[in-house]
């Protein structure tokens, strides 16, 4: 595992960067008030001197001492100073202690500033160093968590010790919601990998059961040799044959489904409506059902001539049709309604029945969830309809939704998006 502080790293990186804009900044600082030092030193200095420079034959000119006493001539400090005075001569003294001045000033100025930007960069490197700590923490604790993650820390395990969630505890930034983003995406494949897990014990319930019936059969039915009962087993064989081929067509098409689309077409998907509309019309007349449809182009307001049409697949339009139209003929009561209906983008399929939770409407678009436990009756399916629904129209870019009805039954709206120009 590399460590945060060997050369390469993320911090090493960061603590460079940062550091070495300080010390740019510092120099910088320190350059400038040198310049600007420099420039106005050699000026003051000489008006100082000139200001403190004698102006007689000596120290005291005559007049200059003070009032207490006789008048005291103190003897010159430097040779020649009397024969210096002089307006030339003073001015030679007064730029050579100016000169003198300026030059151990600024000497002085530049060592310690030098100094100082030494300390200045020390101190910036540090600051730097847990700067970039800081910064970087949370993604340490996102790599950690990545690190630690699996099938156990991921679905369902609560806070705390090895839990599969980084939950940063940081204000509003680009960070916090770099970590929230990361916690929401382990939401969904923790979604994911729970709904993989159920479909797969799902599956394997829903084959082993047709293969213990045929087991069965085949075993006790057929050790009677009576013509009559070996007829009777033969029949139900064939009838848990249709139901696992049934369902192995089911998989074999949300798989499909899954895959997304390999090519799109223009589909009038309004007559593909009235024509699935019209197979089942005579199972619905059989079960005491009345099967209304209602195609339009546009929505009722809008107006428009019916031909309501989508791209997309027409095998794969058809099976999400008669998914829809299948699931309200079988999941009806005696004297019932199915309304099924388009209208410019949106097929609707609203039909009766037993009274739906609501709670329980995002399973019924999971493969093999039903709202009664199964009775293994003749025609009740594998309960992979609305599944199958869900993901022919995720296929097709469009959002399948339902809802329960007030006096009972569902209403499933299938929308799909604009044509492409």
């Amino acid at each position: 595992m590399k460590r945060a502080w060997l050369p390469g790293s993320e911090r090493v990186r960061l603590t460079a960067l940062y550091g070495g804009l300080l010390v740019l900044a510092g120099a910088m600082l320190i350059g400038l008030v040198y310049v600007l030092v420099r420039q106005g030193l050699y000026s003051s200095l000489s008006t100082a001197v000139t200001t403190a420079a004698p102006r007689g034959r000596g120290p005291y000119a005559t007049g200059s001492a003070p009032a207490l006493g006789p008048t005291v001539v103190p003897a010159s400090p430097l040779p020649g100073y009397e024969q210096a005075l002089g307006d030339g001569g003073r001015y030679r003294v007064t730029k050579d202690i100016t000169d003198a001045t300026e030059a151990a000033a600024l000497g002085r100025l530049l060592t310690v500033s030098l100094i100082a930007l030494l300390v200045f960069a020390v101190i910036s490197v540090a600051l730097a160093w847990w700067m970039a700590g800081r910064v970087l923490r949370p993604v340490g604790v996102i790599t950690r968590t990545a690190r630690r993650l699996s099938t156990a820390n991921l679905l369902g395990v609560p806070p705390g010790e090895g839990w599969g969630r980084i939950a940063l505890d940081a204000p509003p930034g680009e960070l916090k919601q770099l970590a929230d983003t990361f916690d929401g995406m382990l939401d969904r494949i923790e979604h994911l990998v729970s709904a993989q897990q159920r479909f797969a014990a799902n599956a394997a319930h829903e084959l082993r059961t047709p293969l213990a019936v045929q087991r069965a059969a085949a075993e006790i039915g057929l050790a009677d040799p009576d013509p009559a009962n070996v007829r009777r087993i033969r029949g139900k064989l064939i009838e848990v044959a249709e139901d696992s081929e049934q369902l192995i067509e089911g998989l074999l098409l949300l798989s499909v489904c899954d895959q997304g689309l390999q090519r799109r077409e223009p589909v009038a998907f309004g007559e593909l409506t009235e024509s699935v509309a019209a197979e089942y019309a005579e199972d619905a007349w059989r079960r005491g059902l009345t099967l209304a449809t209602d195609i339009r182009a546009h929505a009722p307001e809008e107006g428009g001539p019916p031909s309501p049409t989508v791209d997309g697949d027409p095998v794969l339009l058809a099976h999400l049709v008669r998914n829809l139209v299948g699931n309200a003929v079988r999941h009806n009561h005696p004297d019932g309604r199915i309304t099924l209906s388009v209208h410019g983008r949106t097929l609707e399929i609203s039909n009766t029945g037993p009274a739906v939770p609501a709670a329980s409407i995002p399973y019924l678009f999971e493969p093999f969830r039903r709202l009664e436990e199964r009775r293994h009756a003749p025609g009740e399916g594998a309960g992979l309809g609305l599944s199958i629904v869900a993901s022919i129209a995720r296929a097709h870019d469009a959002s399948a939704t339902a809802h329960p009805n007030p006096d009972g039954g569902l209403t499933v709206r299938v929308t799909f998006p604009p044509r492409a120009v």
